[in-house]
């Protein structure tokens, strides 16, 4: 497990209302989780979700942007010789498993810090500096932004208050049961292919720290924008193990994610 305690700048509160950060029937990023609740499922059971096209469009163009780095897909596998919109998030979950083979975990990292940075106009990442310099409004404006254009990827999520170097402020955004670790399993692709590039990307590429602090426990994750990222050795997550009850790839003898190993 991930101890949230051990990042001690950071204190978690819950939302003093969390009207404004539920989905609304007849916004344009709807949640569309399939399941009776409208909740994600138990721990232990895959959310049913139901993609439409602003979701589907987002798989499709990760999905194709990572192909060029991926391992050739097996015969019968769910990527293989998919065109446009034909991608759904398990072919997406396959191409980002393909993109791991061969590579250790600085080169995963790597591959999809090359990834978002195809994704942007020359000169994105300087403006993006320009127009939200690392202050309290700019963390809280991209906590903000997070909820609606990140569902497709990690599923349900809300703002919330944290406290970030002694002062709150609504800059934290908890995932309720992240899509994309539920779907792969993997610890490995949880944090080479989604924590440590995006918390790199932010803190590093736009000047917005962001910490990123998933629990392996019930798959649950906080973000954190304005609260800079511990070193990787310093981090829960490098001596996290296997998820081996769910991980097709997983070493139930290791006491690490041999993912996680340089």
């Amino acid at each position: 497990m991930v101890a949230l305690s051990s990042l001690q700048a950071v204190q978690f509160r819950p939302p003093q209302d969390l009207s404004l950060h539920k989905c609304r029937p007849r916004s344009f990023i709807k949640c569309r989780i399939a399941e009776p609740t409208g909740e994600p499922a138990p721990l232990g059971q895959k959310t049913k979700y139901m993609d439409g096209f602003f979701e589907k469009a987002f798989m499709t163009l990760f999905a194709r942007k990572m192909e060029k780095f991926a391992a050739p897909a097996k015969k019968g596998s769910a990527s293989i010789e998919k065109g446009w919109f034909d991608y759904d998030y398990e072919s997406f979950v396959d191409v980002s498993k393909r993109v791991m083979q061969g590579r250790n975990r600085m080169q995963q990292q790597e591959v999809v810090r090359e990834i978002l940075l195809s994704m942007l106009p020359p000169g994105a990442p300087e403006q993006f500096k320009k127009l939200f310099p690392a202050t309290k409004w700019a963390a809280e404006f991209n906590a903000a932004l997070t909820v609606p254009f990140f569902q497709w990827l990690v599923g349900p999520s809300e703002v919330v208050e944290v406290e970030v170097n002694g002062e709150k402020q609504n800059s934290g955004v908890h995932i309720k049961k992240c899509r994309y670790l539920e779907n792969s399993g993997c610890v490995g692709m949880c944090v080479n292919m989604c924590k440590i590039p995006t918390q790199d990307f932010f803190t590093n590429e736009f000047g917005l720290p962001l910490t990123m602090i998933p629990n392996f426990e019930d798959m649950s994750c906080e973000m954190v924008y304005g609260q800079v990222p511990p070193p990787f050795e310093e981090d829960p997550v490098a001596k996290q193990p296997c998820l081996a009850d769910i991980c097709t790839i997983a070493n139930p003898n290791s006491s690490l994610c041999p993912k996680l190993e340089a």
